[in-house]
């Protein structure tokens, strides 16, 4: 997944260009809190380049998985969202990228994660997210904003 301005360095655009090709729809691209994250296949789809394709022979495997996280207010949800996003942006194979989604329901105080890839960046991002769930982080107490 790329960020609006990687594409823009990607393709010696101005960022502006990027996001306004996001808003006419020129760009498929996924709003993660106030930013757009682009599919390396939608890039690719804009720029007119070929979908890479596995190797002859391998079957093609995707992952998709939802996790469901009850008891989250707003501040935990995005400090969560912005540790998974983390996660994703610094996956080791670029060939194959994972893509995120978040959602929060704050009448419900339940936080949907959803990740779409191959299943060892899935397995990696998932182990890492029991971690920091199962941590002592204070990540849903707010104490860890305090310093």
């Amino acid at each position: 997944m790329y960020s609006a301005e990687q594409v823009a360095e990607l393709l010696g655009l101005h960022v502006r260009t990027v996001r306004t090709y996001i808003r006419t729809g020129r760009l498929r691209a996924v709003r993660i809190g106030k930013q757009y994250r682009i599919a390396r296949a939608d890039l690719d789809a804009l720029t007119g380049r070929p979908a890479s394709a596995p190797p002859a022979g391998t079957p093609a495997l995707e992952v998709s998985s939802i996790v469901q996280l009850d008891g989250v207010d707003r501040a935990a949800a995005d400090r969560l969202a912005t540790f998974v996003l983390a996660g994703v942006n610094t996956h080791h194979d670029q060939a194959r990228p994972l893509r995120v989604q978040t959602v929060h329901d704050e009448e419900r105080h339940r936080m949907k994660i959803v990740i779409l890839g191959d299943a060892a960046g899935t397995a990696e991002l998932l182990r890492l997210l029991d971690a920091v769930l199962h941590g002592d982080n204070d990540l849903f107490s707010g104490e860890g904003d305090r310093g």
